[in-house]
Parts: structure tokens; C-alpha cells; sequence
């Protein structure tokens, strides 16, 4: 028997008796586990204390604006949703309902892992109390995440094109090869804005289906993921160790690439994976110190939202329970919650246009 005939029947089992779901669970697992190996294996010698020591080193000022350059990256965030409400025609849904669904969707999705079914949840949840039902959460879904890739393409296109040394990093490529890629990644993404800009163009089928934007509209799609990568990266590069000397396109190529992993790999927070690149990548740092850049790091993006999001979801649903009781005052604090879960009727002139047209 062949080889190509052994794994032809290899994938026919995986398929067939695994299923494509499982088998991308198994392969998630696969890449969590080889991240915490090679965790392991970079720092079983460090110890607590030169951590701490790093952490106390930190200049203030750098971390207080790392933070609120996370800050504006989940401001960001929300705008995800509300072009993505704008695209698909729901123009009712106001922006402080938007912003609740993307501050606590991506949030909540970021921690758990599984973005795409535990977003998903979030979002359903808080959507349907304005009439959208399961089509137009997935419909936002997959609005929100060509956001997300689009502005991913942009950055990691340009970036490495520029600097193909510090993907080189990552991947283990030649600069010239790397450089190829860039240059692909920015010719692919000038061709879907010329494909989309020549005529209408709709994904999907039946019932389901999705009118893309087009043009400048598009053009704004991908201005909002460039921003949202841009501050993320520009958080991280504030809590770098300040030598060895990086500079900040070389750290947005390798934190972007480093972010696509651990978001492949569905593990929750990027956990291990997303760590592992970026101290793969950036050997030349002391690792007592990037270690300590990067506990600040979860500390501000993980840890603080998916804190936040959870009490906002919670006073949204205690607002709501109390709002079925027919209680006269809100409680303190739900006022952000209690707007988003009680739809008005929009005036005429406070409808926008739908991104799609």
C-alpha cells in the first residue's frame, strides 16, 4: 500500500470517527502541550525573586501608559460590533449596546478560549433583547472576525515587509522569504478591497448571508483592526525591559504573530503558547524581566476586562430581573446594564446608514 494511500485512509478515520471538531481539539491540545514544554525548558531555572525584582524596576510612567493603551485597544473593540451591526442592516441596536456586547464578548472570550462559541454566547445573550436572533449574532460573529483578520493581515503584511528579520524570529525563515510573504499578505489585501469596491458582494447562501462592505467603507474596517493591534502592541513595547534596544515594528510583527498563535490554539488567554513565542522571539531580553512585562501585560488585558465583564454582565442581569419585578429604582452601578438591556425605539434621524450600502 502506498504512502499516500495510508494517509488518505488516516484522514478518513479522523473524519469520519474523530469528526473535524474533535480533531481540531486534539491538534489545540497538541500545540498547548509542546508551548508548556518548551515554557518549561526556558524557565525551570528562573526564580520568583528575579521576577518580583523586575516587576519593581518597572518605571511607573511606562506602566501606567501601557495600561491605558490597553485600555483604548478594548475601546476599540467595541467598535467591532457596531460596524458589524451597521453592515448587517440592524441599525436599532444603539452604540452603548454595541460597546457592552464587544467590551464583554471579546473579554470573556479571550480568557475562556473558544472565542467564536463563548463570544458568541455572550453576545446572543445580550442581543436578543433588541429582537436579533441566532442568524444575526452569527452574522455579527463573522462581520467582527473578518475585522479582526483584515486588520491582522495589514499589520503582519506591512511589518514584515519592512522589518522580515523579526518574523524570521518566529518562523525561522529567510528575510527574503519572509519579505515575499509580506508582500503577498498586502497584494491579497489590496485585492479584496479592489474585488469589493467593483461591485456588490455577498458570503453566503438562503437565509444566511452577508453583504460585504464596500470601498471606503472597507477601508475604515481595516483602520479599525490596524488601531486595535497597534495599541496592543504599543502597550507591550511600554513593558519591555528598556535594553537590549527593539524597535516598535519588529515588536508589533512578533507580538501580532505571537497573539495569532495562542489564538489558534484556542487555549484560554493564549495561555502558554502565546508566552512561548514571544520568548522564543526575543532571546536577547533577560527573561526575569520579560516574564515580569508579561504578567503585566495579562494582568491589564485578561485579567481586569474579564473582571470588569463579568460584573457588567452581572448587574445586567440582576437590572433585568429586578426590571421584570417592575422595581422603581435601579441599582447602583447597572445604569451602563440597564440601558443595554432595555430597547427604545430610535428616532428617525439617529439612524445611520448601514455600512454595507
Amino acid at each position: 500500500m502506498s504512502v499516500r494511500a495510508v494517509l488518505s485512509r488516516i484522514w478518513a478515520f479522523l473524519r469520519d470517527r474523530v469528526g473535524l471538531h474533535g480533531l481540531g481539539f486534539v491538534l489545540s491540545l497538541i500545540v498547548i502541550a509542546f508551548a508548556a514544554v518548551v515554557l518549561y525548558r526556558m524557565l525551570h531555572n528562573l526564580k520568583l525573586a528575579d521576577v518580583m525584582d523586575a516587576l519593581a524596576a518597572k518605571n511607573p510612567r511606562d506602566v501606567v501608559i501601557a495600561f491605558f493603551l490597553v485600555a483604548g485597544a478594548y475601546l476599540t473593540l467595541t467598535f467591532y460590533d457596531w460596524f458589524a451591526l451597521r453592515t448587517i442592516g440592524k441599525d436599532h441596536v444603539p452604540y452603548r449596546v454595541a460597546a457592552l456586547s464587544g467590551f464583554c464578548s471579546y473579554s470573556i472570550g479571550h480568557n475562556v478560549g473558544f472565542t467564536v462559541f463563548t463570544g458568541g454566547s455572550v453576545r446572543y445573550r445580550i442581543y436578543s433583547a433588541w429582537g436579533l436572533g441566532a442568524i444575526d449574532v452569527a452574522k455579527i460573529c463573522f462581520v467582527a472576525g473578518l475585522t479582526f483578520w483584515l486588520g491582522n493581515i495589514a499589520v503582519l503584511g506591512l511589518g514584515i515587509t519592512l522589518h522580515p528579520e523579526a518574523a524570521t524570529a518566529v518562523d525561522h525563515l529567510p528575510p527574503a522569504i519572509n519579505r515575499l510573504i509580506g508582500i503577498g499578505a498586502l497584494a491579497g489585501l489590496f485585492a479584496y478591497i479592489a474585488w469589493v469596491s467593483y461591485a456588490p458582494r455577498t458570503i453566503g447562501r438562503s437565509t444566511w448571508y452577508v453583504t460585504l462592505p464596500r470601498g471606503r467603507t472597507t477601508l475604515v474596517q481595516v483602520g479599525i483592526g490596524i488601531l486595535d493591534l497597534t495599541l496592543c502592541a504599543a502597550a507591550m513595547y511600554m513593558l519591555m525591559p528598556g535594553t537590549p534596544y527593539i524597535d516598535p515594528v519588529s515588536l508589533a510583527v512578533i507580538f501580532v504573530t505571537a497573539t495569532l498563535l495562542g489564538f489558534a490554539s484556542h487555549a484560554p488567554g493564549g495561555l502558554g503558547v502565546f508566552d512561548a513565542a514571544l520568548l522564543v522571539a526575543l532571546p536577547q531580553f533577560d527573561k526575569s524581566e520579560l516574564v515580569g512585562a508579561l504578567l503585566l501585560f495579562r494582568l491589564f488585558y485578561y485579567i481586569v476586562p474579564f473582571a470588569l465583564s463579568l460584573s457588567l454582565l452581572g448587574a445586567r442581569e440582576l437590572s433585568l430581573r429586578i426590571g421584570s419585578g417592575k422595581a422603581a429604582t435601579p441599582l447602583p452601578g447597572a445604569t451602563l446594564a440597564r440601558d443595554a438591556a432595555a430597547p427604545v425605539a430610535p428616532r428617525e434621524a439617529e439612524v445611520p446608514k448601514s455600512a454595507a450600502e
